[in-house]
């Protein structure tokens, strides 16, 4: 089975595995597991940060951000297409009981122009603003890449306006891949970062939470409140270190079949509109909405998944687990799959 549902599902190479097998490991919530250490040390320096924080997921990495970011009351502003306001389980407000301020732009990305309308006024009627995410690349925009020209007028109101700055970097290296930014460059734009080891790198879990050394003892406090302290950690972060050193480049291969089965499904008249691929994300809608499931049917029957993110919207999405010969495969499948319906 060609599984496009999500860059999520891809799994360790033996490779990978066996530096798992053979990774050196401590007691991490003592601060003294030498992978989970070494780890934490690569991607802050990767970045220009003072120190890290191996986190299970990106999710736990964003909200400890906002956990230590702000204080019960305050604001976070986001796109409306955010994953921290739609797929975080409600966290900004369970967790550290604030609330969000949506920004409408188009494929979850916004200018610095409408982050300034979006501030609070000084007015104790309304809640202050304190923080800002981004998310690059957005998943919700399929796969679009944030402007580094906006990226960086961004960051420049929030350093006038005492906002803090937070990326969301679940593909951060699709988008880095994609524009050959260097990652200190980039690094300098934010108040803190989190970093994803899984998906297209392909560890098996772990986001890595960047900022100043201050901010990341306090953070490390909120893991542990969270639940999240972990011990022999070493283990998984062995292969988020692999992933960093053997799996970035080849993501733009994954760009590249993207924009081959783009092109396959535009000859495709079911197709009602596909949003531009600039990485490894495709998302396209159907001229009705009552052909979603039949479309999907007909894909897995032969032998592709993929996933429904709206009524009449599917998302594919390319990963390292996906074989050359598979690609050709769903480009056929996407000139004729017409037939579904």
């Amino acid at each position: 089975m060609i599984d496009l549902r999500s860059d999520t599902i891809t799994r360790p190479t033996q490779e990978m595995r066996t530096v798992i097998a053979n990774a050196e490991v401590g007691d991490d919530v003592f601060g003294e597991d030498p992978t989970v250490n070494e780890l934490e040390e690569k991607l802050a320096n990767m970045f220009g940060k003072e120190s890290g924080l191996y986190c299970s997921s990106g999710t736990m990495a964003n909200q400890i951000a906002i956990k230590t970011h702000t204080s019960p009351g305050d604001q976070v502003i986001c796109s409306w297409a955010a994953h921290v306001y739609n797929y975080e389980g409600g966290g900004m407000a369970s967790n550290s009981g604030v609330t969000a301020k949506l920004i409408e732009g188009a494929r979850g990305l916004f200018k610095a122009s409408d982050l300034e309308q979006a501030i609070s006024p000084d007015d104790p009627h309304f809640p202050i603003s304190r923080m800002v995410v981004i998310e690059d690349t957005s998943n919700k925009g399929g796969g679009a890449v944030w402007p580094r020209n906006d990226i960086m007028e961004i960051s420049r109101l929030c350093g006038e306006k005492g906002l803090n700055l937070h990326l969301d970097g679940a593909r951060v290296f699709n988008s880095l891949i994609a524009t050959g930014t260097e990652y200190l460059e980039y690094g300098a734009y934010y108040d803190s970062m989190s970093i994803c080891l899984s998906k297209g790198l392909g560890a098996p879990v772990g986001s890595v939470l960047l900022g100043p050394r201050e901010f990341i003892s306090k953070a490390r406090r909120a893991r542990k409140s969270f639940g999240g302290g972990m011990r022999q950690a070493g283990i998984i972060a062995a292969a988020g270190l692999f992933a960093l050193e053997n799996c970035i480049d080849r993501l733009i291969t994954d760009h590249d079949n993207a924009k081959l089965i783009e092109s396959a499904l535009r000859g495709n008249p079911l197709i009602k509109e596909i949003l531009p691929v600039e990485t490894n994300i495709i998302l396209f809608s159907l001229t009705h909405e009552n052909m979603t499931q039949n479309v999907l049917d007909y894909l897995e029957n032969k032998g592709i998944l993929a996933l429904a993110t709206g009524p009449k919207t599917i998302r594919f999405v390319l990963h390292k687990d996906i074989e050359e010969h598979e690609i050709q495969n769903v480009i056929e499948l996407c000139r004729s799959f017409e037939l579904a319906v």
